[in-house]
Formats: C-alpha cells, sequence, structure tokens
C-alpha cells in the first residue's frame, strides 16, 4: 500500500470473525489496518506502530476494553478510541463518553456512520499533531526535539528537571556527545519560572579561542582591529534568562578565570570598556569531559568546576538505555513524516537490530538514522533492509551459500548418526524413524562413512566396512 492511504486504525476485538469484517471493510476504503484478539497485543502494536485510531470491543477475556482504554488514555491521550460493542448499556457509554472516547457504537452498526466518524477521529488527531509541533516550535525557537525516555535513568532526570526547574543554581550536564545535553538544558528553559526570557546557547568548542571572550562578553567600537561597531555579549543577551555554555570543558584557562569573577559578581565588562554591566542569569553547562580529571591535569580551574557543579545531571549514553530505542524510533518516524508527508511504520525486527547496534553516536545517531530511512522510504513500512552496511551482520556471521550446503549436510549426517544408534544398527527402524528409502539410506551412509575424515571417530552400530561397500556387523539386525 502506497504513502497516501487514509490513515492505520487499530482494531482490538476477542471476535476473529468480526476483525475480519471489519478489517476487509476499512481496508477497502483505504486504511491501513492493524488487529489484535487480546488487549496485551494491542498494547505492543499501540507502542511499537504509528496509530491513528483505535476501535477496540469493550467485553473480552482478561483484560477488557475498558483496561485498554484507561491505558491508551494514559500513555496514548493522542490517539481517538472508539468503542464497538455487542454488550452496550447507557452506563457503560456514558462512561467511556466521559473519560475521553471519541465514539460508542453498538454491534452491528451502521458501517457508513462508522467510516465516518473514524475519518473524522482520524482528522482530528492528525490536526493536534500538527499544532502539537507548531507550539514546540515556537517554544523553542523552532528547535523540535524533546527529552523522550521511559528508562529508570530518563526517569530519574525528568524528576531532576521538575525540581530544579525554577531554580537560580547552575547546572552541569555531562554526558557523550549526542546524547541530548542541550535538550535537557532547553526542557529546563521551557518548563522553568524563565520561559519568557531569553535561552542563549554557546559552542564554546565551535567559536574561535581568538574569538569566544569577544563573543561571551561583547565589546566596545574601536576596541580591536575590526570592531566597528559595539556589541553586546552572550552574557548581556540572557538578561534574566538562561545562558547555555555547551562543552563548557574546552574553554581556555583565561578565559575560565574572567568566567569565574562574573559568576562571583555577576556582572560583565565589555572589551575597550572599563564599565560593569550587572546581569542576572541561569547559567548551565555542558561536557562530554570528566573535568575532574581535567582539573587533576591542570585543564580546568577547580574553583570554577565548584561553581558551575551546583547541580550535577549525568545524561546516559544510548547503549545504557535501550529500552528506550522503541520509543524514540517512534518519535523520529512520526517528526519526519510529518516533515516529508508521509505515512510510514517500522517492523518489530527493525526495531530489534536497531536495539543491538552499539550507538557511538549516541540519540543523535539515531535520529540521522530515522531520518535518512523516512527520506528514503518507498513503501509504507520500513524494514531492516533498508538500513545501511554498518548495521548489517558481521562477516564472521555472515552465511554464504557454501556455509549454507555444508551446514545442512552436516545437520543430515548426524540425523542418520542419531536414528542409527537410537534403532542399536537396525537400518530398516533406522529408515522407518528418518522417513526415507532404503535406497536413500545407503547413499546418504555412504556419504556419511566416506566424508569421515577422523580414522579414530567411533563407528556407527550395527555397520562395517568391505572393500568399498558396507554390510551389517554378524548378529546385527536388518
Amino acid at each position: 500500500m502506497d504513502n497516501n492511504h487514509k490513515g492505520r486504525v487499530l482494531i482490538v476485538d476477542d471476535e476473529a470473525n468480526a476483525l475480519r469484517v471489519l478489517s476487509a471493510i476499512l481496508s477497502e476504503d483505504g486504511y491501513q489496518v492493524l488487529v489484535s484478539e487480546d488487549v496485551e497485543k494491542a498494547i505492543e502494536l499501540i507502542c511499537r506502530d504509528h496509530v491513528d485510531a483505535v476501535i477496540t470491543d469493550l467485553k473480552m477475556p482478561g483484560r477488557d476494553g475498558m483496561d485498554f482504554f484507561g491505558y491508551a488514555v494514559e500513555n496514548h491521550p493522542d490517539i481517538p478510541v472508539i468503542f464497538l460493542t455487542a454488550y452496550g448499556s447507557v452506563e457503560s457509554a456514558v462512561s467511556a463518553m466521559t473519560r475521553g472516547a471519541f465514539y460508542y457504537f453498538i454491534k452491528p452498526p451502521d458501517y457508513h456512520k462508522l467510516k465516518g466518524i473514524l475519518c473524522r477521529a482520524v482528522e482530528q488527531r492528525r490536526m493536534k499533531q500538527e499544532i502539537a509541533s507548531l507550539k514546540m516550535k515556537l517554544m523553542n525557537g523552532g528547535y523540535p526535539q524533546r527529552l523522550i525516555g521511559h528508562s529508570s535513568q530518563m526517569r530519574r532526570i525528568f524528576e531532576t528537571i521538575d525540581s530544579i526547574r525554577d531554580s537560580a543554581s547552575s547546572v552541569l550536564i555531562h554526558g557523550e556527545t549526542g546524547t541530548g545535553k542541550e535538550l535537557i538544558a532547553r526542557a529546563l528553559h521551557t518548563s522553568g519560572s524563565r520561559q519568557d526570557r531569553p535561552f542563549v546557547a554557546v559552542n564554546c568548542a565551535a567559536i574561535p579561542k581568538e574569538l569566544i571572550e569577544a563573543e561571551l562578553f561583547g565589546y566596545e567600537k574601536g576596541a580591536f582591529t575590526g570592531a566597528y561597531a559595539r556589541k553586546t555579549g552572550k552574557f548581556e543577551e540572557a538578561a534574566e534568562g538562561i545562558i547555555f555554555l555547551d562543552e563548557i570543558g574546552e574553554m581556555e584557562l583565561s578565559l575560565q578565570a574572567k568566567l569565574l569573577r562574573i559568576l562571583q559578581e555577576r556582572e560583565v565588562e565589555r572589551l575597550g570598556s572599563s564599565r560593569k554591566i550587572k546581569v542576572n542569569f541561569r547559567l548551565i553547562s555542558s561536557t562530554n569531559r570528566d573535568l575532574k580529571k581535567a582539573v587533576a591535569e591542570g585543564m580546568f580551574r577547580e574553583d570554577l568546576l565548584y561553581r558551575i557543579n551546583v547541580i550535577d545531571i549525568k545524561v546516559p549514553p544510548l547503549r545504557e538505555r535501550k529500552e528506550d530505542i522503541p520509543l524514540l524510533v517512534s518519535a523520529f518516524v512520526d517528526e519526519f513524516c510529518l516533515r516529508e508527508k508521509k505515512t510510514l511504520s517500522v517492523t518489530s525486527d527493525l526495531v530489534g537490530v536497531l536495539r543491538e547496534h552499539s550507538w557511538p553516536g549516541n540519540v543523535r545517531q539515531l535520529r540521522n538514522v530515522i531520518e535518512r530511512l523516512v527520506v528514503l522510504a518507498h513503501g509504507s513500512v520500513i524494514t531492516p533492509r533498508e538500513l545501511s552496511e554498518e548495521f548489517s551482520v558481521p562477516r564472521k556471521q555472515k552465511i554464504t551459500q557454501h556455509t549454507v550446503i555444508r551446514t545442512l549436510k552436516d545437520m543430515e549426517m548426524q540425523a542418520l548418526q542419531d536414528a542409527l544408534h537410537a534403532c542399536n544398527g537396525n537400518k530398516s527402524k533406522a529408515c522407518k524413524v528418518l522417513g526415507i528409502s532404503r535406497k536413500a539410506f545407503y547413499k546418504r551412509l555412504k556419504d556419511l562413512l566416506n566424508g569421515r575424515q577422523d580414522p579414530t571417530a567411533g563407528t556407527v552400530p550395527g555397520l562395517q566396512q568391505v572393500g568399498n561397500g558396507y554390510r551389517n556387523k554378524p548378529g546385527e539386525g536388518v
């Protein structure tokens, strides 16, 4: 099916016939359909695949439709849920609608009306997604990404953000490149009391050391060659807001001393000026280096480390929180599908391959991989075949045609040996066990014994070699 289908619908019903009928009707109407006969599988599907709407039965063995609805409301509140049940009542309908169900049908439904309601539900969900995306971009200055994860490490980070978001204390975020350190800094900004104030990000590793002082503190006209006009520094730009010093560990020692003074006095002095300007800001820093080790090596000031490290947030690498990969994949697929105007899903095999990867580039690398997959996708489902060579099976594990043939032959010979051992050398019984003719048996037996390279290897019961042929050992059965 192409990418222009109406949407992806999950149908949950323990009656196989009801699943077949509704699935056929909706598929014919242009929807992609996922089906589940129980709630547990439905939860797995809604977590793994992009789902635009849910149609669920109410009464089912084990966990019922209301249990699934409760899960969906809590974990996927943007997905509309439509109830379709043969056991309807006024009370259950009122309960479902007041809790946020999109619609409630009694079996058998008016299928024309059901398709109209479903179309409205899918359109409403897509509209909400677009509005949420626009809000995110506006709130983050065109920066659409967000923190995603349900691992214990990420939950601790979320709790920390919630605890310190309104504080004025300095924060140091440390973790490997690509783990999302700037996302945490932006989350602190957008969720805190300074959200309406500036967020000024400075990459200390990207600005030449000759220019970074002028960038941070500003300068007056004529302060140096090329200073044709006054320039406001980043600390002044961040007044009443947040300044984020990314990769602070790359800062020169001489500049570290000036930064320490600014943090102590809360005032800056532009280059070429003796006037001190009071500034109120919150400092958030990040690094992928071990700053304690840098202090021991004389590359970072210990007193500055104490100033910037009032609150410490450690971001784990992606390889240590692989349970977050399915969520990240889903979020990135949604993000790039929205941008590319596509509707795609990923297979569980693909997610499995991605979970096994080591991800040296962390979340940033995963995001780039998903972007490539979405942009290059031709069908409606992304499978492991679309991945680049870096995700292929290692050479030593690859199966060639030669190895497959040899492996199958080994398995066949082993089966022959096992059958003979089990039948105490009785070849007639072994033939029956293996389900092959006596002629085929002797041919394979000949291959087995001719192929034995080790003359001291154990013999097959009931057989001895005579010239180029084989016969029963005396006293053995036939």
